[in-house]
């Protein structure tokens, strides 16, 4: 694995990207990522190495659409691959044909009850990039994230600190991921496959850092969560298998809107072009 990591490590341009401050905007704190490189992987598997059964959220009461600000029902994501796609060690769209978009929250600033609420009602499969010293007092809270509508949520790494990683050399990046990994594994039980750096720079150094800990994916995004809209990397639709960057962020950031109301918004969004949301976890 870590010859592997390195490898694909060492088929990448080194270097930091351009990008925008996570904690000043709603708009994307972590500039899209490169192009990907192509490796085969294993059908997924947990912390001990056994085989995980696929999951597919149960259909939300139609009444729960309604109260949180959906026109009509989302559709209901297609059985995911039995046998996992080709893809990358970095990746910003999953190599999919499924219409299914990805929907991940990073930081954890924000730490909204309703939200939780809005999670279990909707059975909304969220990816959870957490970094310690932001969420690390309302761990609680994204433990009832993580349990809400059925279990399908996650809780991946993001760093302990939030630091610009080319900006440090290998020791001081291996010490945020795995630092990080050591910390969500002893609080939640379970060690992260996925790795989201900061503001979306990586070296070499960082992916050889992040195999190390590790990681079985570094995860970029190809759409953001705006306040009233989504922002595309390439054109102005979504694509099959796009992951959506969106942040834990409340009303002080959002010009007053909370997160249950620009994440009902995206919904839309996502509904309008005939999408569903799917677990990234049974597509890496």
């Amino acid at each position: 694995m870590r010859r592997a990591h390195r490898l694909a490590a060492g088929l990448l341009t080194a270097g930091a990207l351009t990008l925008t401050g996570c904690a000043q905007s709603v708009d994307p704190i972590e500039r899209l990522g490169r192009k990907a490189v192509r490796s085969v992987a294993p059908k997924v598997r947990d912390a001990g190495g056994q085989a995980l059964a696929a999951h597919a959220p149960p259909a939300p009461r139609a009444a729960a659409y309604a109260r949180w600000g959906l026109r009509a029902p989302l559709p209901a994501p297609p059985p995911p691959p039995a046998r996992k796609p080709a893809r990358p060690f970095v990746v910003d769209r999953v190599p999919t044909r499924d219409r299914v978009v990805f929907l991940t929250f990073d930081d954890g600033a924000e730490r909204d009850p309703a939200f939780v609420r809005m999670v279990d009602e909707l059975n909304l499969p969220i990816s959870m990039f957490l970094t310690d010293s932001v969420a690390s007092p309302g761990y609680d809270h994204f433990d009832r994230l993580r349990r809400a509508g059925g279990g399908l949520s996650t809780v991946q790494n993001h760093t302990v600190d939030h630091p610009y990683l080319p900006g440090l050399p290998y020791a001081g990046q291996r010490a945020q991921i795995c630092g990080q990994q050591d910390r969500l594994e002893a609080r939640f039980g379970a060690r992260p496959r996925l790795f989201r750096p900061p503001y979306g720079a990586y070296n070499n150094q960082t992916l050889r850092a992040a195999g190390d800990c590790g990681a079985r994916a570094v995860v970029l995004w190809g759409a953001s969560m705006q306040i009233n809209d989504l922002r595309y990397a390439h054109g102005d639709r979504l694509r099959p298998g796009e992951i959506v960057l969106a942040h834990f962020r409340g009303p002080g950031e959002l010009k007053g809107a909370t997160i249950t109301e620009m994440t009902a918004r995206m919904l839309r969004r996502i509904q309008e072009q005939g999408f569903a949301v799917a677990r990234l976890e049974d597509y890496l």
